[in-house]
C-alpha cells in the first residue's frame, strides 16, 4: 500500500476490502452504509451479524436529521466523534449533559448515575429527538423507562452501550421496548459497542441524509 494515498482513497479502499470480506449479506443498501461504516470504524466484522436495525430506522433518521432534530449523546467522546459539518448542514444541534455541574449535583443527591440525570435533562429540552448511547447502559435504561412510563417518543435511538454490566440487557430491552412502541432504533446485540461506533452510526446517517437532500 502506498503511504501517499489521500484520505478519501484510503476510505474507498477500506470499504472495498470490507465489501470483499463480507461478501453476500442480508442488509438493504442504506442499512449497509451504516453497518459498513461501523465496521470501518472498529475493524470488527462481528457487527455484520450482531447489528439490529428496525425496519424504518434509516428512513426515520434521515427525515429527522433533515428536519434539524437535536442529537444527544451519553458521552462527550461520542459527541466529539460526530461530524459537525454534517450536523450544521442540516441545522441539527448536538449536546451531551453528562459533565454538566448541575447534573452531577443532582446525581449525587439522588444517589444515581450522572448518565441517568443527563438523560432526564436531555429529554426535557424541546427539539431533542435523536439519542445516541455508546457507553452507559443506565442512560439507555432511563430513556426506555421514559418511553414506557412517560410516553416519551424519540425520533431515533442509537443504543450501543459497551461493557459487562448492563450492556447486553439494556440492548435487549431496547429491541423489546422500541418494537412495542414503534420507535426506530439501531443497536448491536452483545457486549460490544462504544462511543466511537455510536458516532459512526450517526455519521453514516448524516451522509445518507446529505445524499438524499
Amino acid at each position: 500500500m502506498s503511504v501517499h494515498l489521500r484520505p478519501e482513497e484510503i476510505e474507498t479502499e477500506s470499504f472495498r476490502i470490507i465489501d470483499a470480506e463480507v461478501g453476500p449479506h442480508q442488509w438493504l443498501p442504506a442499512e449497509w452504509q451504516v453497518v459498513r461504516r461501523l465496521i470501518h470504524t472498529s475493524a470488527d466484522f462481528d457487527y455484520c451479524r450482531t447489528m439490529v436495525i428496525s425496519k424504518d430506522a434509516v428512513s426515520a433518521a434521515i427525515s429527522a436529521l433533515r428536519q434539524g432534530v437535536g442529537v444527544v449523546t451519553d458521552t462527550n467522546m461520542a459527541l466529539a466523534g460526530i461530524n459537525k459539518q454534517g450536523l450544521t448542514r442540516h441545522g441539527c444541534g448536538a449536546a451531551c449533559f453528562v459533565a454538566d455541574p448541575e447534573v452531577a449535583r443532582v446525581a449525587r443527591g439522588e444517589g444515581v448515575t450522572r448518565s441517568i440525570v443527563a438523560m432526564r435533562r436531555a429529554t426535557s429540552e424541546p427539539g431533542n429527538g435523536i439519542f445516541v448511547i455508546g457507553n452507559a447502559p443506565t442512560a439507555l435504561f432511563e430513556l426506555l423507562r421514559q418511553v414506557r412510563e412517560e410516553g416519551f417518543r424519540p425520533a431515533l435511538i442509537v443504543g450501543l452501550p459497551v461493557g459487562f454490566v448492563g450492556a447486553v440487557e439494556s440492548k435487549e430491552e431496547l429491541v423489546q421496548v422500541a418494537t412495542d412502541h414503534a420507535i426506530p432504533f439501531i443497536t448491536s446485540l452483545g457486549r460490544k459497542g462504544g462511543s466511537n461506533v455510536a458516532a459512526a452510526v450517526v455519521n453514516a446517517l448524516l451522509i445518507l441524509a446529505g445524499e438524499q437532500g
